[in-house]
This record gives structure tokens, C-alpha cells and sequence, in this order.
């Protein structure tokens, strides 16, 4: 099997053409890929396919480094873009992607960064899902007998951000784990940890479900950056600094879509047998 290896802000991603190549993979193999000591080793798997929607020029298949499928990843959306355009699959500079929760537009700039309508912020409980939620910017959620503070939402994923004095000394691994698996969130949740520097900038880090702690989530910076500006901490556009490197953040205000921009680059081109 032929494969990308890539990575938008250090989140990296094995990048697979599932378009001129018939592949079905199961979770083990999908979690061998993963794997950072016996397979190539990455956060994500990203498999491009043809769309079956009319409307999209390709169909975006994510899977966390468990072998579970999710719904969204705006830096694999970046990369996504970024290998379609490189491998020829198509000519044009802005794509319409076909996801599990819905359309994407990820375009690339000319200074060979990628910017994504990640559409919409989604705040419906029944929606995120999150039970109990009030579509409050702050909700409390009791975590080993401690009450947090948290923005919940969904990017086409869900998301819990909360804010944080110092997200160096923030306990990200084990408070990030019980929040990914906390009761109030069915389909678990990607913890994020958010720390305001100034209007426009924010410290960012955050643990994905399925895939622990990343050095950039592009959906969990768009959702840090919405509850910030919903908090009353931030004014758009927020520059998100990940340990990965920075992202760039646009939202208008309810109802409008998040603008991601950041970069995505190929590390090398392989092959493996599975």
C-alpha cells in the first residue's frame, strides 16, 4: 500500500490514496499504521476516496490512532487539500469535501498554506452531543469530584475547552483523559486547554480522543478560539500558538462559518505491507 506521511503544525497524518488504490482496512491494521515503533507512526489516518455526493469533488475519511473513524480534523483537512493538489488528483487550488459531518472548502494560498471553511460552530447540546448542556459559553462539569469550567461545541467534533492560567503546568494528560471519557459526553470529547495571552492570542493544548495529547488540533483551535470570543476573552482573527507550530482563526460571530488557516506539509512518500 502506497501512503503520504504529513503533518499540519506537527498534528501528522498517514495520507492514503483511496482512489487509485481499492483498499478496506480494519481497526488493527489501521492501528498498526499508527503506531509510532512497529508501523509508520502518526495522530490520524486520513483515506481519500471518491465523493458519493455530487457536490463534492472528494469523500474524507478520518481515523484516530485507536482505528476508531471520527468526524472531522481541520490540520488533516489542510494536509487533505495539500495531497490531492500534489498527487494530481485534481487541478483546482479550492476543493468541496464530502465528511462525516458534512461539507468542507479547503483552499490553497499561494504561499502554500492551506485555509479550510470549517463551517458553522455548533453549540446544541443534543448536537455535540453533551448531555445536560445549556448552550451556555461556560458550563460546569464535575471531574473527580472538582468542578470545571468549560465551553462546550462541536466542529464536526466535539469539543470541551477550558481556560487555564499556565497550560505549561496544566495537567493536560490525566485531567485531558478524564474529560475524553467523562459520562456528560457519549461520543467522548477532545479536551482543550486554553491559556489568553492578549485580544488576538491564545496558548493552546490539547488532548484528542483517541489519540491523547497532539502538538496542534486544527478543530480544537477553531473551538478554543470561538469559546474564547463567546467568553468575552478574544476578538477575532486569534492567533493560536499549538506546541506545533501557529494556526490562524476567523469567526464572525453566530451563525458564520470558522476560517482555519495553517500549513501543511509533506514529510515523504512510502510503501508498506499490512
Amino acid at each position: 500500500m502506497k501512503f503520504t506521511k504529513m503533518h499540519g503544525a506537527g498534528n501528522d497524518f498517514v495520507v492514503i490514496d483511496g482512489v487509485r488504490q481499492h483498499l478496506s482496512l480494519a481497526p488493527e491494521q489501521l492501528r498498526l499504521l499508527a503506531d509510532r515503533h512497529f508501523g509508520v507512526g502518526c495522530d490520524q489516518i486520513l483515506l481519500v476516496e471518491k465523493s458519493q455526493n455530487q457536490e463534492a469533488d472528494f469523500r474524507y475519511r478520518i481515523f484516530n490512532a485507536d482505528g476508531g473513524e471520527v468526524e472531522q480534523c481541520g490540520n488533516g483537512a489542510r494536509c487533505f487539500v495539500r495531497f490531492v493538489h500534489d498527487q494530481k488528483l485534481t487541478g483546482k487550488r479550492e476543493i468541496v469535501v464530502e465528511t462525516k459531518s458534512g461539507l468542507i472548502m479547503p483552499r490553497l494560498e499561494e504561499d502554500g498554506r492551506v485555509t479550510v471553511n470549517m463551517g458553522a460552530p455548533v453549540f446544541d447540546a443534543a448536537r455535540i452531543p453533551f448531555v445536560g448542556g445549556t448552550e451556555q459559553a461556560s458550563e460546569a462539569l464535575d471531574v473527580s469530584g472538582v468542578t470545571l469550567h468549560i465551553s462546550a461545541l462541536s466542529m464536526g467534533n466535539p469539543h470541551a475547552v477550558q481556560v487555564v492560567d499556565d497550560i505549561e503546568t496544566a495537567d493536560v494528560a490525566r485531567t485531558g483523559a478524564l474529560i475524553e471519557l467523562h459520562p456528560r459526553f457519549p461520543k467522548r470529547v477532545n479536551a482543550g486547554f486554553m491559556q489568553v495571552v492578549d485580544r488576538h492570542s491564545i496558548k493552546l493544548r490539547v488532548f484528542e480522543r483517541g489519540a491523547g495529547e497532539t502538538l496542534a488540533c486544527g478543530t480544537g483551535a477553531c473551538a478554543a478560539a470561538v469559546a474564547g470570543i463567546r467568553l468575552g476573552l478574544l476578538d477575532s482573527p486569534v492567533h493560536v500558538l499549538t506546541r506545533g507550530g501557529a494556526l490562524g482563526v476567523a469567526w464572525d460571530g453566530m451563525g458564520q462559518p470558522v476560517m482555519l488557516t495553517g500549513p501543511a506539509i509533506t514529510v515523504f512518500n512510502g510503501e508498506i505491507t499490512i
